[in-house]
């Protein structure tokens, strides 16, 4: 009898840690999801505000550069400030390219 009654209180136990451990990995799958959560929300507000930022960065180079367009008019006519401007633009444009595109190169022998 005393061995009936050892059996159905090691049943009990052992159906309890089965029960503790399904509501301990809810728990730690809830505080997973709220961190992700958290982390997902700062991410997209600092997402949009770089977007927001590149949108007024670009905005404030093209009014450089109708502005140099503006002041070599006054030297060289409207027509030859345009190309030498854009000339200018595109040769700045053309060495940061190659400059990054030898940064990936480098990085993907690191990583390779």
């Amino acid at each position: 009898m005393g061995a009936h009654h050892d059996d159905e209180a090691i049943g009990t136990l052992i159906s309890r840690l089965v029960d503790d451990t399904k509501t301990y990995a809810a728990a730690e799958v809830g505080v997973v999801r709220a961190t992700a959560t958290a982390r997902v929300a700062a991410a997209k507000t600092g997402a949009i505000l770089l977007v927001v930022a590149l949108l007024l960065a670009i905005s404030a180079v093209g009014a450089l550069i109708v502005g140099l367009i503006m002041s070599l008019a006054t030297l060289v006519g409207p027509l030859a400030a345009t190309g030498i401007v854009v000339v200018v633009t595109l040769v700045i444009a053309g060495v940061l390219a190659m400059v990054g595109i030898k940064g990936l190169q480098r990085a993907w022998r690191i990583g390779a």
